[in-house]
């Protein structure tokens, strides 16, 4: 009795994640200062608590980096922050409901900040954006928070979102009119690009990579439009030549180690992830001969209340694909990836795509949206549902 109570509670926290965030929960919380730890970090990096901030967020890593823009103008890393919790698939958000986390680029201003949220701290992302509007796509309250409860939102420990919402006072105070919040689904290194060619999304992904391209070489915030239902970056042509030299490289890099064999895969989650080390504080470790060791006590509670835990004690099961998109049914053959070529009439969005994306992978829809509500289905029944069985 005592366990479905428990259960319960935890489904109601689960519903109540990203909603509910206009809460009148008085406090001091929004006025901590940044940790002695983090000032002494900016001295050591030549930061100052006034200067404009920048984030990053990538599902599959689970991580939020916070970067600070120096005097030449550039950004530098100033700390990776784990996640302990988001919700959904890789992939964009598409409509309300869906317990998707939105991939894109966006703005935090100061009105987005909440100082009162019942979930310790947030603040909002701003989805719908203008590229997201103009794919028809709904939802609100998308935020990063406190609380390690998800339902289409990143959150992080109280800890972690004090501290990242002092960063982004500060700058707000000293004049930043708002900060860009890169949302990625993995980090755009050759290597996850190889392993995802074949996925829906991987026409928008290298999209939201031009983007990524950008603060990559220059370290500046690149400038971002919507045209034609695509995001469109800007830049000198400096940089915008430096980028064009990154694209080239790493599709040869992708093309490579397509050659080698690397398979193509899907990440299929139960509903989301959250970084290892909150993973090894839920779980425990196991020791050689299969006992339980210690878990963190501490580490467990930092955290407090989890939703839906049970969907991130396996993580995502790996699907290899074949080329049409499809799982699989015969060992990969390095060769055949090799010398697989655009069909004619498909030259054009082949190019487009770049040369390790296939016209059937360029062709696949976009996934529909898991159920939010009802009896879950099994780990199977999501997979067969993932590519239309």
């Amino acid at each position: 009795m005592m366990k479905r109570i428990a259960m319960a509670a935890s489904l109601v926290l689960a519903l109540a994640a990203c909603q509910g965030e206009g809460g009148s929960v008085s406090s001091t919380r929004h006025l901590a200062p940044i940790p002695p730890a983090t000032m002494a970090l900016m001295s050591t990096k030549g930061m100052s608590k006034d200067d404009p901030i920048l984030m990053r967020s990538f599902k599959k890593e689970s991580e939020i980096e916070v970067w600070k823009r120096g005097r030449d103008g550039k950004y530098a890393l100033l700390k990776t922050y784990p996640m302990c919790r988001w919700s959904g698939q890789l992939g964009p958000k598409v409509r309300e409901g869906d317990r998707q986390a939105p991939e894109g680029f966006y703005t935090v201003t100061p009105a987005a900040m909440n100082p009162n949220s019942q979930l310790y701290l947030s603040f909002n992302l701003g989805y719908p954006n203008a590229y997201d509007r103009a794919h028809g796509r709904t939802g609100s309250h998308l935020m990063v928070h406190g609380s390690c409860s998800s339902m289409g939102c990143f959150a992080m420990t109280d800890e972690a979102i004090s501290e990242v919402y002092a960063l982004a006072r500060e700058s707000f105070a000293s004049g930043q009119r708002g900060f860009q919040f890169q949302s990625f689904p993995f980090r755009m290194t050759a290597e996850n690009l190889a392993k995802h060619r074949y996925d829906p999304n991987i026409a928008f992904w290298r999209n939201l990579k031009e983007g990524s391209d950008i603060f990559e070489v220059a370290k500046e915030e690149p400038q971002v439009s919507v045209a034609n239902r695509q995001y469109a970056f800007g830049g000198n042509a400096s940089v915008m030549a430096a980028v064009a030299q990154k694209r080239q490289e790493d599709e040869q890099e992708v093309a490579e180690l397509v050659a080698k064999g690397v398979q193509p895969i899907r990440l299929v989650y139960d509903d989301g992830g959250q970084h290892q080390t909150f993973r090894q504080a839920l779980a425990g470790d196991t020791s050689a001969d299969g006992s339980s060791l210690a878990v963190d006590v501490s580490a467990r509670n930092r955290l407090g209340d989890v939703s839906r835990p049970e969907a991130l004690a396996a993580g995502p099961q790996e699907i290899v694909l074949a080329a049409n998109g499809k799982p699989r049914q015969e060992p990969p053959s390095a060769l055949a990836y090799a010398s697989q070529k655009p069909a004619a009439g498909q030259a054009r969005a082949a190019e487009q795509s770049g040369r390790w994306q296939t016209p059937a992978a360029a062709a696949a829809p976009e996934p529909a949206a898991p159920a939010s509500g009802g009896e879950r289905p099994s780990t199977f029944g999501r997979v067969l549902a993932f590519f239309g069985g």
